[in-house]
């Protein structure tokens, strides 16, 4: 029997083209505040935590129907859906973790089937964002960790791990794969990197996962 195998994609910029909180952010008219935000912690100046709750802030009072017309703007990144499919027909359980929100996450598990989604979920009520996440924000930490979890629950040792991500909140999940892909990466989280992936289209990573599976 195959050896079961774990990918963890990270969401935003990686999986699809976009920023959910930046997309959701001009429906607020909040765009540039928290555009600065966002690349003040990719950049590892601002603790992720921080920089979310401050961007989240933002957002209150903003109606779901708006954050609606902003999920119709998240993109696929190119070959994401043949990525996918491959990796599965190799046996691989595929996840997705993000610092982003479950409503533009969620979506994106269901149309391509992944296995597993993590992401953060915004407080609605009364039919308008609060402007704060519900329960503990996925920290700089988080994405290890899940990682850990997923490979736990699957059975997966961690040195058959392969993880894909962009930015400096990756790096946790970096330090534990066995495997590391920077994809269109921040150069924080390419020095940390087994390969680095230059080329917008997923399909460039499975070359490489052909010969990491020998």
């Amino acid at each position: 029997m195959e050896k079961k195998k774990l990918i963890l994609f990270d969401f935003d910029s990686t999986l699809v083209n976009n920023e959910t909180i930046d997309e959701i952010a001009k429906e607020a008219g909040v765009e540039e505040e928290v555009k600065k935000i966002t690349k003040e912690a990719m950049e590892g100046k601002l603790n992720f935590e921080q920089s979310l709750k401050k961007r989240v802030n933002l957002l209150k009072d903003l109606p779901v129907e708006k954050v609606e017309n902003a999920m119709k703007r998240i993109t696929l990144t190119e070959g994401a859906e043949e990525t996918i499919k491959e990796l599965k027909n190799r046996g691989y359980i595929v996840a997705v973790v993000s610092g982003g929100f479950d409503i533009a996450v969620n979506r994106i598990k269901e149309k391509l089937g992944l296995d597993y989604a993590f992401a953060n979920r915004l407080i609605v009520k009364d039919g308008k964002l609060t402007g704060e996440v519900e329960g503990e924000v996925l920290k700089e930490d988080a994405k290890g960790e899940i990682l850990q979890k997923i490979a736990e629950i699957e059975g997966i040792k961690l040195e058959d791990t392969v993880v894909v991500g962009d930015g400096a909140n990756d790096i946790s999940m970096f330090k534990k794969a066995g495997f590391k892909i920077a994809f269109c990466a921040k150069p924080v989280l390419k020095e940390k990197a087994d390969v680095c992936v230059e080329k917008r289209d997923l399909r460039e990573i499975l070359k490489y996962l052909k010969r990491e599976e020998g």
